[in-house]
């Protein structure tokens, strides 16, 4: 009953659905991408292992928020993918943070703040709030070892 199958007709837009049933709700909804990165850093006034100048692969996790249009998409994760690589990546991936990062100690709790504004600051342009109705971050978690991540909430960023 449930083994494997072919479909017995391809359903087609405007024959079989039709467009105005695309966008089955009107509520805010949550997309995750994650990318990985890898790049060299040190920090200052630590009195430890990581005072010294290594290395770590990162991982960043997006979850950004916003309204569907009437395809049914918030955001394509193909256009964050982009974001990612054009306008957040070029900093980081096989870079000397403490050279391309603002003038900041290059801890994991600095990072996932100044990547969350990055994303943010991406979002806000207006061709994309036009695109993407009310798009937002919600959250990035940054994890510099496989167990060990900073996180940067929207609720987070007004000091509170």
């Amino acid at each position: 009953m449930y083994g494997f199958r072919i479909v017995d007709k391809l359903q087609k837009i405007d024959d079989d659905i039709n467009r105005n049933q695309l966008k089955y709700h009107s509520k805010r909804v949550l997309v995750s991408k994650e990318f990985t990165f890898d790049a060299a850093h040190h920090l200052h006034c630590y009195d430890g292992k990581c005072k010294n100048l290594h290395g770590h692969t990162y991982k960043v996790i997006f979850g950004l928020s916003g309204f569907i249009d009437e395809r049914g998409l918030m955001i394509d994760f193909g256009d964050i993918k982009d974001i990612w690589k054009n306008e957040i990546e070029i900093f980081l991936d096989h870079r000397y943070l403490n050279e391309t990062l603002p003038p900041m100690n290059t801890t994991a709790e600095n990072m996932v703040v100044w990547i969350f504004e990055k994303m943010e600051e991406a979002l806000q342009q207006e061709e994309r709030q036009k695109q993407y109705m009310g798009a937002r971050v919600e959250f990035v978690r940054l994890y510099e070892t496989p167990t060990s991540y900073a996180e940067a909430r929207r609720e987070w960023m007004n000091g509170e």
